[in-house]
């Protein structure tokens, strides 16, 4: 079986989100450390122009977006399972809230810090995250809106952990304890209020070193150009598949551009499909560095348009 390879940095909170994922899987991986902010000449090769960050590489195959990477680890990796106590379909649910939730954190975070961040990551990530109008003066006083939302749904999440469970499933980490992880991390490690803020939440807290004890798995060490050279030596494992429920009408053969389902200023991905199914979409791309490619990406908060 070919390695799992993160394309990832360590601040990224959405990596945090797959490392902690990793960890409860107890995998060993290859870690290659990708820039902040485009340009990202290193691993566009293997997106097809894709820029979010993380991006898993299995061989030719490349997961673009955690809740994708995180279902296939699922699929290949089926024990320790993510979901303990029969937790199945819940926790995509709860990852889709986290995400939502991440906005009111960013918001925050960014709002914040506005004086003092680096112009090219202000310019990139205010287009990312708050769309082509976005002014960081606004964000910046609408800072203490955005924590009463950050603080209200903390909330829920310390009223599940405060009921005497170990983990959100209940005595084993699973994959709601990822995802909302990830959201506790990016405070605490990112906003100078944030530990004074989350000190309200007992249960959290607690819940929080739990989590952390678990770890990321064994990464090791690996260079892009390894990576790049491992996708251009290897072929997909991706089958053709088709779904005859699917409500676009899309066939494998077919050309088709992808990009998420938000005004970012993202560049579409394009190419032929390959599979598509109720959860996920995949598509052959070739660029000269890495051969043809399969591309996978949710359907959930993407936007697939043919071509």
């Amino acid at each position: 079986m070919n390695d799992v390879i993160l394309h990832h940095y360590p601040p990224s909170p959405f990596s945090e989100k797959v490392r902690v994922a990793l960890g409860i899987k107890q995998l060993a991986w290859r870690s290659v450390e990708i820039p902040r902010v485009p340009p990202k000449p290193d691993l566009m090769p293997l997106t097809g122009g894709f820029r979010r960050t993380p991006v898993m590489q299995i061989g030719a195959d490349i997961y673009c977006d955690s809740q994708c990477i995180l279902r296939e680890l699922q699929r290949r990796f089926p024990e320790p399972t993510f979901f303990p106590g029969g937790g199945d379909g819940m926790p995509w649910a709860v990852n889709r809230w986290t995400d939502y939730v991440f906005d009111a954190a960013a918001a925050v975070i960014l709002g914040a810090g506005a004086d003092q961040l680096p112009e090219a990551f202000a310019k990139d990530r205010g287009r990312l995250y708050f769309g082509p109008n976005y002014d960081f003066q606004k964000i910046k006083a609408g800072v203490p809106h955005s924590a009463a939302q950050l603080r209200g749904q903390l909330g829920w999440l310390d009223q599940r952990l405060a009921t005497g469970r170990k983990f959100i499933l209940g005595d084993q980490p699973g994959l709601p304890d990822a995802v909302a992880y990830y959201l506790v991390w990016f405070v605490r490690g990112r906003w100078p209020q944030g530990p004074e803020f989350l000190a309200e939440f007992a249960a959290i807290e607690a819940w929080e070193k739990r989590v952390a004890a678990i770890g990321h798995g064994t990464p090791s060490d690996m260079t892009a150009v390894e990576a790049l050279e491992t996708a251009k030596s290897a072929e997909t494992g991706t089958p053709v598949q088709a779904d005859a429920h699917d409500t676009q009408g899309i066939e494998p053969g077919m050309k088709v551009s992808i990009v998420a389902d938000v005004d970012g200023g993202e560049t579409p991905v394009s190419g032929e499909v390959r599979l598509v199914a109720r959860d996920s979409i995949a598509i052959l791309h070739s660029e000269e560095r890495v051969g043809t490619v399969c591309i996978h990406f949710p359907r959930v908060g993407y936007r697939v348009t043919l071509i």
